[in-house]
């Protein structure tokens, strides 16, 4: 091979390198810039949003599926987050060196240019940026109007859409400035590497060795990048420190079960890695759609109406028969009614849409957007909503399914069809109405009980919105059943607390049941089913040793 071929392919060689080294740099300047925005003024960055917009679009089997094959929920979460980032990385070297090679072939084309510059690879940069994000907007318009600082959807999307442009923006100019500072020159003849020699005509590349200067440059460009990426390591750690894995999935299934679950206490599930963080002063809450007058509400102007306390028990669909994803507390808030009339619905309309701060989306019927208990909360138990339940403003819709009760709520939008909400997408539903249901939640029944020693069965029964009337025990497998007592009878949107005192006679394994009958007399449905696709039914069974 002939020295000027083995210079050539030196050459293009180190113009490989010095591309993807450059896009990895500029990738990574890019993530800061949008981790930054996320952690600063709550723009939701790619590696949170790209699952997001596409979590609904699974079907419940393969959402499952997913769970499993990763080993849970936030094992899954975990997964996208990581994902979307290592492809952002990958994405980022692959079009620096794409920019590279054409930076390069028009210099070698025409000898025209500065080295590591040139007219077309800034059109190219350009027209890159440009595409991708339209492209970003087009793909992750339905979740573009999410802002974990507290924006209503109209001001996040456009703050969403400035903050994608600053990102791109970000790795166009980092692109462009790293590998112009580091692209590989050319040695004069004398030895010296000046302007002269870089700008040498066509009959220069590929027969002059490589400007050693480039090399040490692209050992500071490497240096910069580790610092761009311990830079962005940390940033990531701030936030994974904040993330919801701690608490997501949090169950109450204290064996001293309280009537009015502790605010600390009180079972969470959210589909977020990391929850908003609402400042107060950027909320507000909207009331759109087909309604005469439009209205947004500061949080110092919600408050100020005249305000409703209720109880009311909530529990998750995933709630398996004896889980513990269900708690009750008492709420303060405005009736949503309240802010609909003042609103002026129009006629048409069937369906509310609500809008949460994360870009959770449901929806339910008008008529119980109307029922005078379904409510938009800003207290629980007596104290501000926490942030991991919905911190300024939450809504409450008794009867329903936790997911319809809407955290970190922005908007409400009255709506002429059938919508779709985040998990009804995915299939869940069409009933959302929460059926009877009872568990035991004392003794423990892991431990052995003894001859003769009275014992306490303690537990729940909710009714959804139709209250409680009965609890009964069954010893004995279902074959016969005794009334429970009602300690804590609840209210008629709330659960009950139930008690009875058994003395066993006989050693032996006893098969204990529990079953509830609600408010209106009906009684709970016996027939086991699953979570999937409205709610678990089916008595709680527990195998007690005497």
């Amino acid at each position: 091979m002939s020295g000027a071929r083995m210079t050539s392919t030196g050459r293009w060689l180190a113009i490989i390198g010095a591309g993807v080294l450059a896009g990895l740099v500029a990738a990574l300047v890019m993530t800061l810039v949008m981790l930054l925005l996320r952690a600063i003024l709550g723009i939701s960055p790619p590696i949170e949003s790209i699952p997001d917009r596409f979590a609904p679009t699974l079907s419940i089997e393969t959402f499952f599926g997913m769970i499993g094959r990763f080993g849970g929920y936030n094992e899954l979460k975990q997964f996208g987050v990581g994902s979307v980032l290592v492809g952002q990385l990958v994405v980022g070297m692959l079009l620096g060196l794409l920019y590279a090679v054409v930076v390069e072939r028009e210099r070698e084309g025409d000898g025209t240019g500065r080295a590591g510059l040139s007219r077309r690879g800034l059109v190219l940069v350009a027209a890159l940026l440009a595409v991708a994000w339209a492209v970003s907007l087009g793909v992750l318009w339905p979740v573009v109007g999410s802002n974990f600082r507290g924006l209503p959807p109209g001001p996040a999307t456009i703050a969403t859409g400035l903050g994608l442009l600053v990102a791109y923006a970000s790795y166009g100019l980092a692109l462009v400035v790293t590998y112009r500072w580091m692209a590989p020159g050319v040695r004069s003849a004398g030895g010296d590497a000046g302007p002269t020699a870089r700008d040498a005509g066509p009959t220069a590349w590929g027969t002059r060795p490589t400007n050693p200067a480039s090399g040490r440059r692209a050992v500071l460009a490497g240096g910069l990048g580790l610092g761009l990426a311990l830079a962005t390591g940390g940033l990531l750690r701030r936030l994974w420190d904040q993330a919801s894995f701690s608490y997501d999935g949090m169950r109450y299934t204290d064996p001293d079960i309280q009537g009015i679950t502790p605010n600390d206490r009180f079972y969470v599930v959210t589909k977020n890695v990391i929850d908003p963080s609402v400042v107060r002063s950027a909320w507000r809450f909207e009331v759109a759609g087909l309604v005469d007058r439009p209205r947004s509400y500061r949080f110092e102007e919600l408050a100020g109406l005249p305000a409703t306390t209720q109880e009311t028990t909530l529990m998750c669909i995933s709630n398996g028969v004896g889980d513990g994803l269900m708690s009750n507390a008492v709420w303060k808030g405005v009736p949503l009614r309240e802010l609909l009339g003042t609103a002026g619905p129009r006629p048409g309309g069937v369906e509310v849409v609500l809008h949460g701060a994360d870009g959770y989306t449901d929806t339910f019927a008008l008529d119980k957007a109307l029922d005078p208990t379904t409510l938009v909360v800003y207290e629980m138990n007596g104290e501000p909503l926490s942030e991991r339940h919905g911190y300024p403003a939450r809504v409450i819709v008794p009867g329903l399914f936790g997911e319809k009760n809407v955290k970190w709520v922005t908007r409400v939008e009255l709506v002429d069809h059938d919508a779709k909400g985040f998990y009804e997408q995915q299939g869940w539903g069409p009933n959302f109405v929460v059926p009877t249901r009872s568990r035991f939640y004392a003794p423990d029944f892991s431990q052995p009980l003894r001859v003769g020693i009275l014992v306490t069965l303690r537990g729940a029964v909710f009714g959804g919105n139709r209250g409680v009337s009965r609890a009964e025990v069954s010893l004995d497998d279902g074959q016969t059943w005794q009334e429970a007592r009602l300690d804590y009878p609840g209210t008629s949107l709330s659960w009950a607390i139930w008690s009875y005192q058994w003395l066993p006679t006989q050693p032996g394994e006893y098969r204990l049941a529990i079953r509830g009958t609600d408010g209106t007399g009906a009684p709970q449905i016996a027939a086991d089913w699953g979570i999937v696709r409205e709610g678990a039914t089916g008595y709680h069974r527990v195998t007690a040793r005497v």
